[in-house]
């Protein structure tokens, strides 16, 4: 196996910008990539699939067991050429001052793959390479096989780089200095980046990015330093059982621009338990796929297309019906907000967006985050995700709030963050359950068959 680690010492470094231009670069040599982020992030996974025509994973170490990171990574690197890990944040920021869990150097450590180094080397000669050195002493178990300067001011810049790296830090490759060019960056959002569906890359940008990676990257001594020269433990894992579609149920799944962020893994466990996403768009689509026993309304931005989505008014009957007759209904975040009574705008002259009306409750976009980072649910009672106890984990990203929901509607989520007590949440209306929780149904082996299960039991009622 290939694979590589693009990591950096800080973010704002240019890892995605450098990871976006060695994918292409390497998809039009003809290699077939994996693309992987570290991390719960949802929108740099879409710009690689943008570019490499195939699905990016999330590797996270904390959310998910360590053991079920290494079967997923060779899992779906079997057939690469190349895999490709983009990290998150700097390389050894984790959960605290002292731990790497949640890091990406947690990763390259499950993974056994090398990582390379994005260093923004503006203003920087001998001590870029210094910079180098002391992170390649840092951590024994991850390997630093590479450089890559970012943000250089030219040749002679490069030079200089080049020549402190063979002085003073030989170890690690010079894989090669990529000049400055304001034009090669991406938009950016509240969650982060302008998604790939909101922005769609151009084919000429993404054609400039390969060719910049191509002139000022080493890929031949690159695909040198990726080689993985041990087997990470456990790696080898079980094979991803395979189950016959003649019993596979249908479950509908929203995904467009407004429903964007979910988990490729959370589709891939959903299958091998039993049940088959059926893709539509609240958007778009005037009713639910046909024949469908269950519904999956994962996050996005539902806030930007709330018009859109409160006009569709045949697709939101569609969704009230279905609950209203006990279908299963797991929705997070976004799909979260799109069961509330509406989306309130920050300017109170502005309507309100009426949405499906599931929770009674409005929806009410902040201008400071309400919310964000890791999470772990403790079912509090038996669901469609699990029986009573289950702990799942995921993480928590929205600038949303609601108002405050009724006690009459049933809480069955305990959620907590690292470090700080249980709250309830977890909202339920009959077989309809939402929350803010983005879940990673990798984080426990049961989720999936307990989604599977209750839909079956669904599709004999009827």
């Amino acid at each position: 196996m290939k694979g590589i680690v693009i990591a950096a010492p800080q973010s704002g470094s240019g890892k995605t910008t450098t990871t976006l231009g060695l994918l292409a670069a390497l998809t039009r040599r003809g290699q077939r990539v994996a693309a992987f982020k570290a991390g719960p992030d949802f929108i740099d996974p879409g710009y690689h699939r943008l570019i490499t025509g195939h699905p990016s994973i999330n590797l996270d170490a904390w959310i998910c067991p360590p053991s079920f990171v290494q079967q997923t990574f060779h899992h779906h690197s079997r057939n690469a050429d190349m895999s490709v890990i983009e990290g998150v944040m700097g390389l050894f920021d984790g959960l605290g001052s002292s731990s790497t869990e949640g890091s990406t150097a947690q990763i390259a450590r499950l993974t056994g793959a090398p990582v390379v180094l994005v260093v923004n080397a503006r203003g920087m000669a001998a001590s870029a390479a210094a910079l180098v050195s002391g992170f390649a002493r840092f951590d024994p178990a991850v390997r630093i096989a590479g450089v890559i300067f970012n943000n250089t001011g030219g040749e002679r810049h490069a030079a200089l780089l080049a020549q402190a790296m063979r002085n003073h830090c030989p170890d690690v490759a010079f894989l090669g200095a990529i000049p400055r060019d304001e034009e090669l960056t991406i938009p950016s959002r509240h969650l982060g980046l302008v998604t790939a569906a909101d922005n769609p890359l151009p084919q000429e940008f993404i054609g400039r990015l390969a060719e910049t990676i191509e002139r000022h990257v080493d890929l031949e001594l690159l695909e040198k330093c990726a080689e993985i020269t041990r087997q990470a433990p456990g790696a080898k894992g079980r094979e991803i059982e395979k189950h016959s579609p003649s019993y596979s149920i249908p479950i509908a799944v929203a995904c467009d621009r407004a429903f964007c962020f979910l988990y490729e893994d959370n589709l891939r466990l959903m299958r091998e338990a039993g049940l088959e996403p059926v893709l539509f768009s609240p958007l778009a689509d005037e009713s639910l796929p046909e024949g469908c026993c269950g519904m999956y309304l994962p996050g996005g931005y539902p806030e930007l297309y709330g018009r859109e989505l409160a006009e569709n008014g045949s697709m939101l009957a569609a969704v009230r019906r279905a609950a209203g007759q006990g279908m299963p209904v797991y929705a997070e975040c976004g799909g979260f907000i799109y069961l509330t009574q509406g989306i309130a705008a920050l300017d109170p002259a502005e309507p309100m967006q009426p949405l499906a009306g599931i929770f009674p409750v409005v929806a009410r976009m902040g201008e400071k985050r309400a919310a964000l980072g890791y999470r772990q649910v403790e079912l509090a009672r038996d669901t469609l995700l699990g029986c009573q106890g289950v702990l799942l984990r995921g993480h928590e990203f929205h600038y949303s709030t609601i108002n405050d929901m009724p006690d009459s509607v049933q809480r069955d989520f305990l959620v907590s963050r690292p470090g700080e007590a249980q709250r309830v949440e977890g909202y339920r209306h009959a077989n309809c359950l939402a929350s803010y929780v983005h879940l990673h149904f990798g984080s426990s082996p049961t989720t999936a068959a307990a989604l599977a299960d209750t839909c079956r039991r669904v599709r004999g009622r009827d």
